[in-house]
């Protein structure tokens, strides 16, 4: 059973940085796309960022475009997410999610999931 565990959220300043990381477990991932997702309180569930666990392709939502970045280790199964410059608006839960085979920005889509991290940033 696929096993997600992010951690590293917290509390950090405006015009800071936060790495967040997920420890994947539970499968062989070559086949899978690994996405961040974040929730605002009384707001959906929206598309952070993704990674082809193949190849490396990443994909990013317009508002965090040239600010945040999504890399993944295979040695430690873990992917990250560097999030620099960042904003209040960017104050949420974020997910970690995995689905095998293909890319979308739907969280339906995905089929596993991580308790989530929450991110704090005070202006």
């Amino acid at each position: 059973q696929v096993q997600l565990v992010e951690s590293g959220g917290g509390l950090v300043q405006a015009g800071g940085s936060l790495r967040l990381s997920c420890a994947a477990s539970g499968r062989t991932f070559n086949s899978y796309v690994m996405g961040w997702f974040r929730q605002a309180p009384g707001k959906e569930r929206d598309f952070v960022a993704a990674i082809m666990w193949s190849d490396g392709s990443t994909y990013y939502a317009d508002s965090v475009k040239g600010r945040f970045t999504i890399s993944r280790d295979n040695a430690k199964d873990t992917v990250y997410l560097q999030m620099n410059s960042v904003k209040p608006e960017d104050t949420a839960v974020y997910y970690c999610a995995a689905v095998r085979g293909y890319y979308t920005r739907s969280p339906s889509g995905y089929d596993y999931w991580g308790q989530g991290t929450q991110v704090t940033v005070s202006s």
